[in-house]
């Protein structure tokens, strides 16, 4: 939906939304744009000071429609973050990949607008295949997708560590006290459990890792796969990606289908597939990074309404794992 975008750390949206402008700055700074004319502009997300993303439909000469996603950053264009979705497109990622995983094409950037573009990608997120009767394959093929992410020889910028995560934790859950004092003792107690379990958990060969791997980030689009959102992309264990992916099914399954173990087959072969890939033989990491974001999840769920009624349903579930009496 188009609107009026009125942002102190962006003031440039209110061109980056005007359509003469649009047409004229994508003219000048981007060459998918010559012969295209401008159908559409929507504005998908805006978290005011902080970022935007801006849906372009534009029509070609040949009646072909083209969609442009635009990012913007309030705290600068994210150079690294569109350098990083062309050297994966380059790298093996393109439409074309015979096994079938890719990225969305990027397209350019718009300095004066802090954006960097890609094409929009057709399709469905990987959560509306979360069913009781899923589909296995794809269970499988979301695996391969990730570890294939990871075999790539992109050097990050950045690092993130289990003291990392532990460091998050603590902020997180911290904030989950501020609000719910009565739960302080139960909350303090998981985390000194997460430290224990964090400080014994098997560090595997770091290498790149997309850091926030959920089924809200692969797009299935027919017998393709795209992996989208690599913000967060940095050097890390391997488990992380796979254990949060499945700490977010666990999540998803007790929310829908008041149950954290509905969708267990669908776990189970995502660990079973990506420990073959990877000729690793133990669970263990992916295990504890599943239970850390189970537990980042409590203080998730305090932030959205239609979530906050499964908060101590999380609390117990976090217990549980950490095997908390």
């Amino acid at each position: 939906m188009l609107v009026n975008l009125v942002d102190g750390k962006m003031p440039f949206l209110s061109a980056a939304i005007d359509p003469v402008q649009v047409e004229e700055c994508f003219g000048r700074c981007l060459a998918i744009a010559e012969n295209m004319q401008l159908q559409k502009i929507d504005v998908i997300r805006h978290k005011p000071g902080r970022r935007c993303l801006i849906e372009y439909e534009f029509i070609n000469d040949s009646g072909a429609i083209i969609t442009l996603i635009g990012k913007v950053r309030a705290k600068g264009t994210d150079y690294h973050s569109y350098e990083l979705q062309k050297s994966l497109w380059e790298s093996g990622f393109a439409d074309d990949s015979v096994d079938g995983i890719s990225v969305p094409e990027p397209v350019g950037i718009i300095p004066e607008w802090q954006m960097w573009l890609q094409r929009k990608v057709e399709g469905d997120i990987a959560t509306r295949f979360l069913t009781q009767n899923s589909n296995l394959l794809l269970a499988k093929r979301i695996a391969e997708a990730a570890h294939k992410l990871h075999q790539t020889n992109i050097l990050p910028r950045r690092s993130h560590t289990m003291s990392d995560e532990l460091r998050i934790l603590d902020e997180r859950i911290s904030l989950v006290i501020q609000q719910y004092p009565e739960w302080q003792a139960r909350l303090q107690k998981i985390l000194e459990k997460c430290d224990h379990l964090g400080q014994n958990t098997p560090e595997a060969k770091r290498c790149g890792i997309h850091r926030d791997f959920y089924p809200d980030q692969v797009i299935i689009n027919n017998s393709r796969l795209y992996l989208i959102d690599l913000d967060l992309y940095c050097e890390g264990n391997p488990a992380l990606d796979i254990g949060n992916y499945i700490g977010h099914i666990k999540e998803y399954s007790l929310r829908t289908f008041a149950n954290s173990e509905a969708l267990r087959e669908c776990e189970k072969t995502l660990t079973e597939t990506f420990l073959q890939l990877t000729n690793d033989k133990s669970p263990i990491a992916i295990e504890a990074y599943t239970t850390l974001t189970l537990v980042r999840h409590i203080q998730i769920s305090t932030q959205f309404p239609e979530r906050r009624p499964f908060t101590a349903a999380l609390l117990n579930l976090c217990e549980q794992r950490l095997h908390i009496i």
